[in-house]
């Protein structure tokens, strides 16, 4: 099972992602963790990546092909994977469909989480942050017990910068044009699979597991 998960900032794909990788035993390949490991591990690889991410700049498609192919290199990733974050643009998916291929493999599902912009400005931009332990909450997913106030350690809650809806319908614009070309891109070759992503987390499950498991009854 070869999977891809796509889908706009605040869709829903790690919370998603997270019950994939329990049910099917998979590995979950998503590239912000690949990123801050190979910048951790100070191996050459990690070392250019760190030079990009310290400067605040994007990680060029030529740099995180080099990543992913490193990676689904690994024994575990031998009998399955999903990638979480990868593809991101058009070269990187016609990459993925060449390492793949010289391997003998092909993706096998590609999920995409449809949310719409409203839905997810108000997912985004409700998010609150405990600056001393940093726990995370949301006004209306998982409110603190105490409006404003952490649970654990009674803190101020802060809203983030990048939270702000200023911040955030920028965030989504940059990701729009070049998540609905890879959907196209996918879904011209058959392999989309479309999930109302607006519903609940169990629902949107649900109609995961139908799609991976080729149960449309």
């Amino acid at each position: 099972m070869h999977v891809v998960i796509l889908g706009l900032p605040g869709a829903g794909k790690g919370t998603q992602a997270a019950s994939i990788i329990e049910e099917f035993r998979i590995p979950h390949i998503a590239t912000g963790d690949m990123f801050r490991e190979a910048k951790a591990a100070k191996t050459p690889l990690g070392k250019e990546v760190q030079a990009y991410l310290d400067k605040g700049l994007l990680v060029p498609d030529e740099l995180t092909i080099r990543l992913v192919r490193e990676r689904l290199q690994q024994p575990d990733a031998k009998h399955g994977f999903l990638l979480d974050g990868f593809p991101r643009t058009l070269p990187q998916a016609k990459a993925l469909d060449g390492m793949l291929a010289e391997e003998g493999l092909a993706l096998t599902h590609v999920l995409y989480l449809e949310v719409s912009e409203t839905e997810l400005l108000q997912r985004l931009t409700g998010r609150r942050v405990c600056p001393a332990c940093g726990a995370s909450y949301h006004l209306t997913l998982h409110k603190p017990r105490i409006e404003g106030v952490c649970n654990r350690c009674a803190s101020a809650l802060i809203q983030r910068p990048d939270d702000k809806p200023e911040a955030v319908a920028v965030r989504l614009q940059e990701n729009l044009e070049r998540t609905r070309m890879l959907a196209e891109f996918y879904e011209a070759r058959g392999l989309l699979g479309k999930i109302d992503g607006e519903r609940s987390v169990k629902r949107v499950y649900d109609e995961i597991r139908q799609a991976l498991r080729g149960d449309h009854s």
